[in-house]
């Protein structure tokens, strides 16, 4: 018997000496302190973003997928983030972040469905943020615990990945692209207005 709980005791010690030195939230900014380019928030979230995610259950399988659109507006140290979803089963979500720029490389985000703030740090090419939300009754209405990194790549584009867990254990994982939409300008044209008759993307 005292054989046997020795090495459940082992076993125990094994799994979480790796949820805490090799998996996802081992990673901490300071690793990624000389990265570049380097994060922005006032620069990366502002103007209109286009993102594509897909959302992963607890048995590691895609449960569903998304398309949003967000805004970001930036006065001073404090700017917002909407969010428009619309997901692969028809539903469509909006949240609104609020964010403010704190001492050294800090920063907190508040929105409707997050508990108290959200806590963010920025760290060369990438910000990490923790926070509390609210889930909509009609997903369970639960409070999830959300660690956030968001990745800035060499070309602007925004890699996202986020864990979400419920008395410690993972039950969900989003993965997302987030990048700048692009500008639209009228193209000119040899017609009577001198101008085409609808704006073009700029390729």
């Amino acid at each position: 018997m005292k054989l046997i709980l020795i090495v459940l005791f082992a076993v125990l010690v094994v799994i979480v000496a790796k949820a805490r030195f090799l998996s996802f939230r081992a990673q901490a900014p300071a690793d990624y302190a000389s990265t570049g380019p380097a994060f922005s928030l006032q620069k990366h979230l502002n103007g209109e973003i286009l993102s594509e995610g897909l959302i992963y259950g607890p048995n590691g399988k895609m449960s569903n997928s998304f398309v949003a659109r967000m805004v970001g507006e930036w006065n001073g140290n404090t700017g917002t983030l909407t969010e428009e979803f619309t997901y692969s089963n028809g539903k469509q979500m909006t949240r609104k972040w609020y964010l403010t720029m704190g001492t050294g490389n800090t920063f907190t985000a508040t929105a409707d469905d997050i508990v108290g703030e959200g806590r963010g740090v920025i760290s060369g090419a990438t910000v990490k943020l923790t926070y509390r939300i609210i889930l909509p009754e009609d997903a369970g209405g639960h409070t999830l615990d959300v660690t956030d990194w968001m990745y800035l790549t060499e070309n602007g584009v925004i890699m996202n990945r986020s864990e979400m867990r419920k008395f410690g254990l993972k039950v969900a994982e989003l993965i997302a692209t987030m990048r700048p939409a692009p500008q639209v300008a009228s193209v000119h044209l040899s017609r009577a207005n001198g101008h085409d008759a609808e704006a073009r993307p700029l390729q």
